[in-house]
């Protein structure tokens, strides 16, 4: 990474009149912020991985890859591990075909490296120089980049949310669906029933979905694959891989390579 100008270093001001306003923040291990929101659009990148759940789903944004916030979304964010965090501030009318819905999207070399240099430059750069120029085209690339579905639809009534936050949090330790809807006076069928129709999933499917979003915050700590099947509580390396390439289509080893 290119160096990075002081200024970027501090909490920028809403009202800053550039397009773009950038803002490189290190994070301890096991942080987050409640949730909050901003005037201007955000894109955030990591060096490892990060959570946040807005728009009643979580995302995860592991490296090479970038949450995209709109503008006054309410958005919490977690990450498991230490990591610095790249944000770019962005006004809410300079990408106006940009989707106005929260999504993960792919960082490619080219935004990568333009991310690199806007935070090596103040913050008041002019935007009829070169500075506003690399802008706008890294504004033409984020335009185009890939959405990615690595989201986890979480559901509105506040019980279910309670169990799906758990099996977020813990996707190989919770109970079972007997004993979930035990705790909550209902039948399985009933509880697999209402779950689903909040959330599109059945429990499992969320639970599985929960296991893959988890692996992703796990490879990007440097876990190895088979550490993180153990940690997921898979038999063997062998069925956490098969489960990961049919979701992602290449094996854990492969998609963080950077």
């Amino acid at each position: 990474m290119n160096a990075i100008h002081p200024e970027v270093r501090q909490a920028p001001l809403e009202d800053h009149p550039q397009r773009i306003v950038a803002y490189v923040l290190d994070l301890k291990r096991g942080g987050g912020l409640p949730p909050h929101s901003h005037q201007r659009a955000q894109l955030l990148a990591v060096t490892c991985s990060i959570a946040v759940t807005a728009e009643g789903s979580t995302f995860v944004a592991p490296p090479e890859r970038a949450v995209w916030v709109p503008a006054n979304t309410m958005h919490a964010t977690r990450h498991l591990t230490s990591t610095r965090l790249q944000t770019l501030y962005i006004a809410a009318d300079a990408l106006p075909e940009l989707s106005r819905r929260t999504t993960v999207v792919q960082i490619g070399p080219l935004m990568r490296e333009l991310m690199n240099v806007i935070v090596a430059r103040p913050r008041h750069y002019d935007e009829r120089g070169a500075d506003g120029r690399l802008v706008s085209v890294l504004l033409d690339e984020l335009a185009t980049a890939a959405a990615l579905p690595l989201n986890l639809p979480m559901p509105k009534s506040q019980d279910l949310l309670s169990i799906a936050t758990s099996l977020l949090d813990s996707p190989t330790s919770g109970p079972s669906l007997g004993n979930l809807a035990h705790a909550l006076q209902r039948s399985p069928r009933t509880l697999e029933r209402q779950f689903k129709a909040e959330t599109g999933l059945s429990l499992r499917s969320f639970r599985r979905q929960a296991k893959l979003l988890r692996s992703l915050e796990l490879l990007s700590s440097d876990m190895s694959v088979s550490a993180v099947s153990d940690e997921l509580g898979f038999s063997e390396p062998s069925a956490f891989i098969a489960m990961f390439r049919a979701a992602f289509g290449v094996t854990p080893g492969r998609y963080l390579v950077k």
